[in-house]
């Protein structure tokens, strides 16, 4: 094994579901009912993540430093002994941190201890963006550029999701996606397989509004309610939501893939909305927590209208986010304050564009593990190599 001397600077973004909600869990089904489709969410990861300066500790120690959003900041000293207890003792970012080095110690047990200073966080907490999933992710990375583990992306996304898992949360494996940066990716899960498709083309920035419906939502009795659909139907009910997140979804995802190739933002509004109606048609049906009279007064809004080109809800549903595509930044401000001022709700400004990336002919020239690798390295740099406040 080796330690990497240098201070190394990594960025973390959040992740949003653009289509597909559901579908990772119900995909995992196919290992009871192999008569269902494999399930398929288009993510991206967004503009606002965390940022952090990480190196080895000199002495084997633990020393941990955040800065949530908000710009409160606060810093800890964990013992080895006492990681197991910190990650099960509640849902806090200490407690993530402490889940993923706990799985690393136990799969490689020589590395040593870690200064990890998250110094710097534009996303928020609790907004349906993976907070937790990006934390979980950097200090996976974290280790992997500071003791050299030679870690690809999907094992970093394993050891984040191991360790989120050893935590009191629930997450689900489409959160992890934000170890592939700034752009969209197509997720599939087929029973204990997840494949990834990170060469989705996005040929125009898509200007979204996430929007906090200051309502309520219960999330544990959706997900209990849509349960009851797998691994077979029972009844006309579940045979609809296994058909919205089967056949449909990949009907749904196949047109959105080809509107961000096109470079049609005004598609994916339009796809948002029919994705939505669709929801409605089929699951609301199955649990009277899906409703949802918050976010479809919202969605319906004429207000809105002359500035979005189409939105749905966010996450598992129920009354907890949503999502908009904008027309332009413009028209994204206006209906920002449209929704802050006359609603009382709160807004995200989130734009998805272009991931950097290497050229086509250099990566033609390495193996699927070396591109793999390369990608994972893409988003960490010794910050001797690119200054104090680069990533």
């Amino acid at each position: 094994m080796t330690v990497t001397p240098e201070e190394h600077e990594l960025f973390v973004p959040g992740r949003i579901c653009l289509f597909g909600e559901h579908s990772d869990w119900a995909g995992g089904y196919r290992k009871e009912n192999p008569d269902l489709l494999p399930g398929q969410c288009l993510i991206s990861g967004t503009d606002q993540g965390l940022y952090a300066r990480v190196k080895a500790h000199p002495s084997s120690k633990l020393v941990l430093k955040c800065t949530l959003h908000t710009g409160q900041s606060s810093s800890t000293e964990i013992e080895w002994e006492d990681l197991l207890s910190e990650a099960t003792s509640a849902n806090s970012h200490w407690s993530y941190i402490c889940g993923v080095i706990y799985q690393i110690q136990k799969r490689y047990p020589q590395v040593g201890g870690i200064v990890l200073d998250n110094y710097k966080t534009t996303l928020p907490v609790k907004k349906g963006l993976s907070s937790s999933a990006a934390v979980c992710v950097l200090t996976a990375r974290a280790y992997n550029v500071v003791y050299d583990l030679g870690l690809s992306l999907r094992d970093e996304m394993e050891l984040a999701y191991l360790g989120e898992t050893t935590t009191p949360s629930k997450c689900g494996r489409m959160d992890q996606g934000c170890a592939y940066g700034q752009g969209p990716i197509l997720m599939e899960f087929d029973g204990d397989d997840l494949n990834v498709k990170d060469d989705v083309i996005l040929n125009t920035p898509i200007h979204l509004i996430l929007v906090d419906l200051q309502a309520h939502k219960d999330t544990p009795s959706i997900l209990r309610d849509l349960r009851k659909a797998y691994p077979k139907p029972s009844c006309e009910v579940t045979e609809g939501v296994q058909k919205l997140f089967g056949r449909l979804n990949h009907e749904i995802m196949k047109k959105a893939l080809g509107a961000l190739e096109v470079g049609c933002a005004k598609r994916v509004g339009e796809l948002m909305t029919e994705a939505q109606h669709l929801f409605d048609r089929y699951a609301m049906p199955a649990s009277q927590h899906l409703t949802s009279p918050v976010l479809h007064k919202l969605l319906s809004n004429p207000a809105l209208r002359p500035h979005v080109y189409g939105g749905k809800g966010v996450g598992s549903q129920g009354d907890g986010s949503a999502q908009f595509v904008a027309k332009s930044e413009e028209h994204r401000r206006i209906a920002i304050n449209i929704i802050e001022q006359e609603l009382g709700m709160s807004c995200l400004p989130l734009t998805l564009g272009k991931r950097n990336c290497s050229s086509e002919e250099e990566s033609q020239q390495l193996s699927p593990e070396q591109q793999d690798r390369r990608r994972t390295h893409q988003f960490a740099h010794p910050i001797d190599n690119v200054g104090r406040n680069g990533h």
